[in-house]
């Protein structure tokens, strides 16, 4: 019989998901004559048995596209699904309906692209007996185990692009520009579109800051004779004893915490305490969306293409990774253990501060 394979897209989208997908089925197909099955929707679509067959001419010319085909969502967990009964909202595991599914279609391996939160449901699934590949997807770059993550390095292009933007206005007005950038609790984007960008003020939640610093800074540049400044402030940075600031609570959701508003906070009190003239530009889904660059394109290629290949050798309960500058693997239970967030004196942070910018501390 021939090989039958599963796959889907979960958590938040990002480029270079179709990339992955392009690459599991081609090589699935033309490699290694297996069969690829698609369940739409994160596990949504494993719970409910919503499903394509694909086919090679079904992930033709999807290379350079966002998104997903297959639909993605960062809210449904099969260990606690949303079920509505007796018109009351409940939340229960479904975990075993997913199994009786993979059993029907003959499903032998199953090929999860997702970031933390899809990937630990995957190591769950994989501890329950499905044979799980896991590939790395976030634009946070905050997955332990793997040197990059996809859709990072658009994400920095698109948060760079708009600071080069914000510097022509900057300077024409002789304003603070703030650009908030997407970074929960790890500022990886915040600090390389930064460094890339030329701002004078990175803020990230690995370290704390404090407004005093910040404006220091804005002064000396004055001093210097420079009228404008750039900062760049991840959406998790809050002040030395201060708190995130949340946008909104969403009950129900596996992340109910939204963050969002940490610009609006800094441009208020350096207008409130300082009288310095500011605007705030806040990226938010921007960054999720549009082509993949070249780097996230082959990146995710490399990741689609291994995870067949292990299939192909019989492995599983490992996530690919890229390592250096070979694609591993590590096991999923490594994988999802922790964040991987910015050492505050690692290289990238030490750099910054050679050439003068200021991280508020």
């Amino acid at each position: 019989m021939t090989k039958r394979i599963g796959v889907l897209t979960g958590g938040g989208d990002c480029p270079g998901l179709n990339a992955v997908l392009r690459a599991v089925v081609k090589t699935a197909i033309f490699k290694y004559n297996y069969e690829v099955i698609g369940f739409k929707d994160g596990y949504r679509g494993l719970v409910m048995n919503d499903f394509i067959r694909f086919n090679y001419n079904d992930v033709s010319g999807i290379l350079d596209k966002g998104g997903t085909i297959l639909g993605t969502s960062n809210k449904d967990n099969p260990f606690n699904f949303k079920v509505e009964r007796n018109n009351k909202v409940e939340y229960v595991d479904l975990s075993d309906r997913v199994i009786d599914n993979l059993h029907m279609h003959g499903i032998e391996y199953m090929v999860f692209i997702g970031g933390d939160g899809t990937l630990t449901s995957a190591r769950d699934l994989a501890r329950k007996g499905v044979k799980a590949i896991g590939v790395p997807k976030t634009i946070d770059n905050d997955l332990s185990g793997t040197d990059k993550t996809f859709g990072y390095m658009t994400a920095v292009d698109t948060a760079t692009e708009a600071i080069d933007k914000l510097h022509s206005t900057a300077e024409s007005h002789h304003r603070v520009m703030i650009l908030e950038v997407m970074g929960r609790y790890a500022g990886w984007i915040a600090l390389e579109s930064g460094i890339a960008g030329g701002a004078d003020v990175i803020l990230i939640p690995e370290i704390p800051y404090d407004i005093e610093k910040v404006y220091q800074k804005l002064q000396e540049r004055k001093r210097r004779g420079k009228h404008f400044s750039i900062v760049v402030v991840a959406e998790g940075a809050k002040p030395k004893d201060g708190e995130m600031v949340i946008n909104k609570i969403v009950e129900g959701s596996p992340e109910p915490i939204r963050l969002g508003g940490i610009g609006d906070k800094l441009a208020d009190d350096l207008e409130r305490i300082y009288g310095l003239e500011t605007r705030v530009t806040v990226l938010g889904h921007l960054q999720r969306g549009g082509r993949p660059n070249p780097y996230d394109r082959i990146l995710s290629t490399r990741f689609g293409v291994k995870a067949v290949e292990l299939i192909c050798k019989g492995e599983h309960g490992v996530m690919v990774c890229l390592n250096g500058d070979k694609i591993s693997t590590i096991p999923l239970e490594d994988a999802v253990n922790k964040l991987k967030t910015v050492p505050v004196d690692g290289e990238l942070v030490n750099i910054a501060r050679a050439i003068g910018l200021c991280f508020g501390d």
